[in-house]
């Protein structure tokens, strides 16, 4: 086994771990943000970035101007990982309180989509995000696409780890008389505010309205 394979087991409770790929695309579709890192002239380089999959690969995007996005571009190694917080576990101890959660790492090699399709994955990614607001607004223009690096993180077989907590706290010190148990958290979407130029009688959108009402899980 080489040292990258090694990378790809989770080795630390390993029973929490999952091969299903259900799950990893269930993960990656409750949450719209994760952490892209790689190593860049030797240092490390992580920065959190929104993100839709569609299908076997992860979109994301960014300026042109990014030096080190640039590096991933051009094939450089990456990975994104993929955190949701559940619950916060309180045991009746603090060794044994803990969270539930679910997780996700995505490994590989980005490529940078070209102009037409770039284009056409720039309004997946948003209506993946606010599903329904690219037929509200107008499009992107050639100076903004240009502007613009999208790339692609294939989601390739044995590139991937899930691992989850979904559980009460652990009997611990098994104290009657000390409360233990669970706090679930959720993420979401609050009261839409508008833009300080936005006019009093401009109503909110459809897709906006349907973003209020949908909780992120």
């Amino acid at each position: 086994m080489t040292e990258t394979s090694g990378l790809l087991r989770i080795r630390r409770l390993p029973e929490r771990s999952s091969d299903s790929r259900s799950e990893l695309d269930s993960i990656l579709d409750a949450c719209p943000f994760g952490t892209l890192a790689t190593v860049v002239d030797g240092q490390p380089w992580a920065v959190p970035m929104l993100y839709a999959r569609l299908g076997d690969r992860i979109l994301l995007h960014g300026s042109t101007g990014a030096g080190a996005l640039r590096q991933v571009a051009a094939g450089a190694p990456a990975s994104l990982c993929v955190t949701l917080l559940d619950g916060i576990v309180v045991a009746d101890n603090l060794f044994n309180s803990s969270a539930n959660y679910r997780s996700a790492v995505v490994r590989g090699n980005l490529a940078t989509l070209e102009r037409d399709e770039a284009e056409c994955a720039l309004v997946e990614l948003s209506d993946a995000l606010i599903p329904g607001r690219s037929a509200e607004v107008r499009p992107s223009t050639r100076k903004e696409l240009a502007a613009t690096l999208t790339i692609a993180l294939p989601i390739e077989a044995g590139n991937w780890t899930v691992k989850t907590r979904c559980a009460p706290p652990s009997a611990g010190d098994s104290d009657p008389g000390v409360w233990a148990g669970v706090v679930p958290i959720r993420i979401v979407a609050g009261e839409p505010v508008p833009a300080p130029w936005v006019g009093a009688d401009v109503p909110v959108p459809a897709s906006v309205k349907a973003l209020r009402r949908e909780a992120f899980r």
